[in-house]
């Protein structure tokens, strides 16, 4: 029988099926950041021990301080899930990725450009963003506290097989769209519930033609679609990205692994429950404007009026929205001023996002504070080799060490309340940055427009700097 991506790697791990459908999984690889201790301690209390230790790879970022990495966090409380990381990891015998080590960093950043994310395995950790890297062709998905620590005891998860849905994007892409603006028009058109059940497949010639980097920030954000994982094929790009990584397989197993790589793609006639085609003409530089991934509109846009909605419960929720957000009915976005911004989070850290948003900064003087993260402390370094830190420190951008940092908002990065952040991270939920933080989701080269001229800023619109 004919059968897609997801279908040919979920058979491979089966390892039995109960009568209901719900199959137990071997999990190939695990990822635990400093959220993991919950799970840790339930196995100490069962007297129980890690099964795979070395199918489990431990990576502090959650709690990170940005500011002071050296000392874990400057403060004492968020200082102890990093510790209590250490400690259980050591015990266990799982190799840690911690302060100070060269390949610390966000675990959806640091897994990929480690080699341990690896077409065909699945792989799980306790982060809702774990579907980032399907984008290299396997299957992963986040996990709950509980099957966090299930895997750690048996190495299995017991899971109920989710529906497919392929998702086709073709054509060129138009000057200053890339991966952050497809996916944010995509939820738009979708529903932040519209991949709710499936498994999202992403196919077609625009998301051939995108950088590993760019599908990366596409399969992130497929749980902000209501997707449990977001998968691409993997393809020549996905092999030369992972050639030589410290954890690709070396020598003869290497030629052996893209052997075997290269039959993970859906078949012909493989039939998928459902499916979603979308033009890349019709993408344009999005942010989000409300409170959920889908309210997000082209940045040539205004804010809709709830007296337009016809469904009273819908028009209180956007009335509540506008209210949350301190915006008024057809206001231009290109009029609203920012207060603050963010590049960052396992989204858009990466080198790519870096170059793009150090091409905006170049030469120019941010209007607002804007703090720039990168993804780990490798691609830190290499930022800074290529001279792009020194770009973001003369346009007056905070140059941070590596971390979930603002994203999260749980390691003292804050947007503080009532204040406006451009983010490059993937959720504006109220509150997501900080107490009564307001979010505009985008680009990594919007948002460095948005610090520069201090509002959203169509970046086709910039014009050009002499050097």
């Amino acid at each position: 029988m004919p059968q897609t991506l997801f279908e040919k790697i979920w058979s491979r791990h089966v390892i039995v099926e109960r009568e209901d459908g719900t199959c137990l999984l071997s999990i190939d690889r695990h990822l635990c950041h400093e959220g993991s201790f919950h799970a840790f301690d339930k196995l100490e209390r069962e007297n129980r021990v890690i099964r795979r230790p070395d199918l489990t790879i431990g990576i502090a970022d959650h709690y990170v301080s940005t500011k002071a990495p050296e000392l874990g966090n400057e403060e004492h409380e968020l200082r102890v899930p990093i510790e209590k990381l250490t400690a259980n990891t050591k015990k266990a015998g799982i190799q840690l990725y911690g302060i100070g080590t060269p390949e610390q960093g966000i675990v959806h950043v640091t897994g990929p450009e480690q080699g341990l994310t690896l077409p065909g395995i699945i792989l799980v950790c306790g982060d809702s963003h774990t579907a980032t890297h399907g984008a290299l062709g396997c299957l992963a998905f986040g996990i709950g506290a509980s099957e966090v620590a299930h895997v750690l005891a048996t190495q299995t998860l017991w899971q109920e097989k989710p529906k497919t849905m392929r998702i086709n994007i073709d054509g060129e892409l138009a000057t200053g769209v890339v991966a952050k603006d497809i996916i944010l028009h995509l939820i738009s058109v979708i529903g932040a519930n519209g991949a709710t059940g499936y498994m999202i497949e992403y196919a077609g010639s625009t998301v051939k033609n995108l950088s590993v980097e760019g599908r990366m920030t596409m399969c992130n954000m497929s749980i902000e679609a209501g997707g449990r994982a977001g998968m691409i094929a993997p393809d020549e790009k996905t092999f030369k990205y992972l050639k030589d990584r410290k954890h690709s397989p070396k020598n003869g197993n290497w030629d052996l692994a893209v052997t075997d790589w290269k039959t993970l793609f859906s078949d012909a006639d493989a039939v998928f429950d459902k499916e979603v085609n979308i033009k890349a003409s019709d993408i344009a530089p999005s942010l989000t404007w409300g409170n959920s991934p889908e309210e997000a509109l082209p940045v040539t846009g205004k804010i809709p009026d709830p007296k337009n909605e016809s469904d009273m419960s819908r028009r209180e929720a956007l009335e509540f929205t506008l209210q949350y957000m301190g915006l008024n009915p057809g206001t231009s976005l290109k009029d609203i001023e920012v207060d603050r911004v963010f590049i960052g989070s396992c989204t858009n850290s990466r080198i790519e996002d870096l170059r793009a948003a150090a091409e905006i900064a170049r030469g120019r003087i941010t209007q607002v504070p804007a703090i720039v993260v990168p993804g780990s402390a490798m691609i830190k370094k290499q930022a800074e080799d290529e001279g792009l830190a020194q770009i973001f420190i003369d346009a007056g951008f905070d140059w941070r060490a590596t971390g979930c940092s603002m994203c999260v908002g749980m390691n003292g990065d804050l947007t503080p309340p009532g204040e406006r952040c451009a983010s490059t991270s993937n959720r504006n939920f109220k509150g997501r940055q900080g107490p009564g933080s307001r979010t505009h989701l985008m680009s990594p080269a919007m948002a460095a427009a948005a610090a520069i001229m201090g509002r959203i800023t169509d970046i086709r619109e910039l014009e050009p700097v002499d050097l």
